[in-house]
C-alpha cells in the first residue's frame, strides 16, 4: 500500500508564503465583479422587463449574495486584502452589510469551526450532522428552501431580532437600494432582491453546506481530508452555484489564511503531488454532491427532516 503523503511533503513553506500572501489588485478585482453582477441581475429586467429576465435576475441575485457572504467570510479570515482595516472595512460594509452579516460577530463564530472541525465542538456541525440521508429526506430540505418556507422563517427571525445599533448597516444598504431603483423608475425591482434571498439563497446556503461536510466521510476525524470535502465546480456552477472559490473548502480548511483566489492554484499543487490518493474527498459537481449526500442502504430507516 502506497504511503500517505504528508502536507509537508505536498508544499513547501516558500509555496505557501506566496500563496499567503494577499492581492490586492486580484480582490478588488473580485469584489467589483461581484457587484457588477448584481448590477447587472437589477438593470437586464428593468430594461428589458419580461418573465423569463426577472426570473434570471432572481437566480443570478442569490448567487450573488452567497457571493457576498464569501468575501465577508474572506474577509473574516483578513485573507482578502492585505490591509487588516480593508478586511474589516469591505468585509463589513461592502459584502456583510447587505446580508445583514457583521463581519467581527462573523469572524468570532467562524473561528470557531476552523478551531474544532472535527470535535463535537464545532459549531457547524449541526447543520449536517445527519447526513447522508435518505431520499425522501434531502428532497423535503431542498423543498423547504426552494417554496421559500426556510427564507420566510429566516427573514422573520432576521427581522424580529433587528436593532438599530446593532444592525445600522443592513437598513442603510436597503434604504439606499430602494432609493437608487425607485430614481431609476423601478422601485418594484428592489422586490427581486427579497425573492432572491427567500427562495434562492437558502437552497444555495444548503447545497454548499453539504458540499463542504455533508459528504465527508468522517466529520469526527481531524484530519480535513476526512471531515471536508472540495467540489469541482464547472463554469456554470462557479457562476451561479459556488462563487469565489468557496468549493475548494478542503483546501481552505487547511490553510485559512490563503485567499480564495488562490485556492485554485492551491488545489492543483495538492492534488498533482498525491495529497488526496486514497482520500474520498473530492465531488466532481454538485450533481455529485448530491448524489453522494443520499443515504443508499434504505434499509437503516429514513433519517427525519
Amino acid at each position: 500500500m502506497t504511503e500517505a503523503v504528508r502536507l509537508s511533503e505536498a508544499l513547501t513553506k516558500e509555496e505557501l508564503r506566496e500563496l499567503s500572501t494577499p492581492s490586492d489588485v486580484k480582490a478588488i478585482a473580485s469584489l467589483v465583479f461581484n457587484w457588477a453582477l448584481i448590477v447587472a441581475a437589477f438593470a437586464v429586467p428593468i430594461i428589458w422587463t419580461n418573465p423569463l429576465t426577472i426570473l434570471a435576475a432572481i437566480l443570478f441575485l442569490g448567487g450573488r449574495q452567497l457571493g457576498l457572504g464569501i468575501l465577508n467570510h474572506d474577509c473574516a479570515h483578513h485573507a482578502f486584502v492585505s490591509s487588516k482595516k480593508g478586511n474589516d472595512f469591505i468585509g463589513h460594509w461592502l459584502c456583510g452589510a447587505p446580508m445583514n452579516i457583521s463581519v467581527y460577530a462573523y469572524r468570532t463564530y467562524h473561528l470557531k469551526h476552523h478551531k474544532y472541525a472535527g470535535t463535537d465542538q464545532d459549531p457547524d456541525k449541526i447543520f449536517v450532522k445527519n447526513y447522508p440521508v435518505s431520499k425522501d429526506s434531502l428532497k423535503r430540505k431542498l423543498m423547504r428552501d426552494v417554496t421559500g418556507r426556510t427564507g420566510f422563517r429566516d427573514t422573520v427571525m432576521k427581522l424580529k431580532g433587528f436593532k438599530l445599533k446593532k444592525h445600522y448597516p443592513w437598513l442603510a444598504f436597503h434604504i439606499g437600494l430602494l432609493a437608487v431603483l425607485t430614481a431609476v423608475g423601478a422601485p418594484w425591482a428592489y422586490l427581486m432582491w427579497w425573492a432572491a434571498e427567500i427562495f434562492v439563497y437558502p437552497v444555495l446556503t444548503r447545497v454548499r453546506q453539504i458540499g463542504e461536510h455533508g459528504v465527508a466521510l468522517n466529520r469526527d476525524s481531524l484530519d480535513p481530508r476526512d471531515n471536508t470535502s472540495t467540489t469541482l465546480a464547472s463554469w456554470w456552477e462557479r457562476l451561479l452555484i459556488a462563487p469565489n472559490q468557496v468549493n475548494y473548502h478542503l483546501e481552505h480548511h487547511h490553510f485559512a489564511a490563503v485567499p480564495g483566489y488562490n485556492l485554485p492554484r492551491l488545489h492543483k499543487l495538492l492534488s498533482s503531488r498525491g495529497y488526496y490518493r486514497d482520500h474520498e474527498c473530492i465531488s466532481h459537481g454538485y450533481l455529485d454532491v448530491l448524489r453522494r449526500a443520499v443515504r443508499h442502504d434504505e434499509a437503516k430507516g429514513a433519517v427525519a427532516a
